[in-house]
């Protein structure tokens, strides 16, 4: 495995987060705070924003709250105009806002299919096409697009979502060619995220009888925030967060019909718990939802503290390490029972 090469950042970069006041977003932002970054916070909800501020105050950066949607053009266009004019040239740009819904495709208002396409597709468009506009005359900067497994293989009960995130998969690959063809070093790489303990299986909005949880044990939100901030720094097209991102990739390659059928029998009651959803259950599909939330969602005993899979993907020398004691091992097992 080749050594990523890293990108000319600054120590101190300007970074712009959407997405920023809660779940992966906000413990992005607790990375690029530990580097004492200049940090302008995008998200709709205040509550979470003003809290993402402070953490990121305390943690020796600077902050600027910027509420906004993702997908007005406008408004995203306007916020990298005002985080140029406070901190100067954007260096890194990460969208990680997304929407979604919980019900099967038929059960889908048409409005809600669009609301999710909006934020979390052409919401990552817009952020996208913002830097590119600051970043291209200048010949530098990396963006950072936030996908899923998803973004590859399908899963019942999130065709909005899923069609998103397939979506996003094919415009970095046609953005990536166009600055390859004007001969522009700007780096635009793409994270596949598993299940993340976020917030989001809280307030999505869902059409399913029970409340909705990861489909399989998810990881913590910080293994998520340093694949991103990894991805952030080095020139690495595509980085694969866990094993099963790298499963349901490869799996789909491999025999892409028989997950339908799986998932089909597996996939409607593995993405709800066992408690109904309450009556008075608030969604964040359409409005955030009040408060600040945090990075954790309510799966703390369940979720994996530790990628392996993220541990070989960025450190290649441990990867040859590990493959080549694996092999020695190998080899001494063979020759013990060739001389046994």
């Amino acid at each position: 495995m080749l050594m990523a090469r890293r990108l000319p950042i600054p120590d101190r970069p300007v970074v712009v987060v959407t997405g920023a006041s809660a779940g992966v977003g906000r413990a992005v932002v607790r990375r690029f705070a530990q580097d004492g970054a200049r940090i302008a916070l995008i998200a709709r909800g205040r509550d979470g924003l003003e809290a993402a501020a402070r953490e990121v105050e305390q943690a020796g950066g600077q902050a600027l709250v910027l509420a906004l949607d993702v997908s007005d053009a406008d408004a995203v266009e306007d916020a990298a105009s005002r985080v140029e004019e406070r901190f100067g040239p954007i260096d890194i740009w990460i969208n990680a806002a997304f929407a979604g819904v919980l019900a099967p495709f038929m059960d889908t208002k048409a409005e809600d299919y669009r609301r999710v396409t909006d934020v979390t597709y052409h919401g990552q468009v817009n952020g996208t096409r913002a830097a590119l506009r600051r970043m291209l005359p200048r010949g530098r900067g990396s963006i950072v697009l936030v996908g899923s497994a998803l973004a590859y293989r399908g899963i019942p009960l999130q065709a909005a979502y899923c069609g998103a995130k397939h979506a996003i998969q094919g415009f970095q690959d046609s953005i990536r060619a166009e600055l390859d063809h004007v001969g522009s070093a700007i780096h635009v790489a793409m994270v596949q995220l598993p299940g993340v303990n976020t917030p989001q299986f809280d307030w999505i909005r869902t059409t399913m009888p029970n409340r909705p949880k990861p489909a399989s044990p998810p990881y913590q939100p910080e293994i998520a925030a340093r694949a991103i901030h990894y991805a952030a720094h080095h020139r690495r097209k595509s980085l694969w967060v866990a094993l099963p991102s790298a499963k349901a990739i490869l799996g789909d390659r491999l025999a892409s019909p028989l997950l339908d059928r799986y998932l089909g029998a597996t996939g409607f009651r593995g993405q709800q718990g066992a408690e109904p959803v309450s009556p008075d259950r608030q969604d964040n599909l359409w409005q955030p939802v009040p408060g600040d939330h945090g990075a954790h969602g309510r799966f703390d005993a369940q979720a994996r503290r530790h990628s392996i899979w993220l541990e070989l993907s960025t450190r290649p020398r441990l990867s040859a390490s590990m493959i080549g004691a694996a092999a020695a091992l190998a080899a001494g097992l063979l020759f013990r029972r060739k001389k046994g």
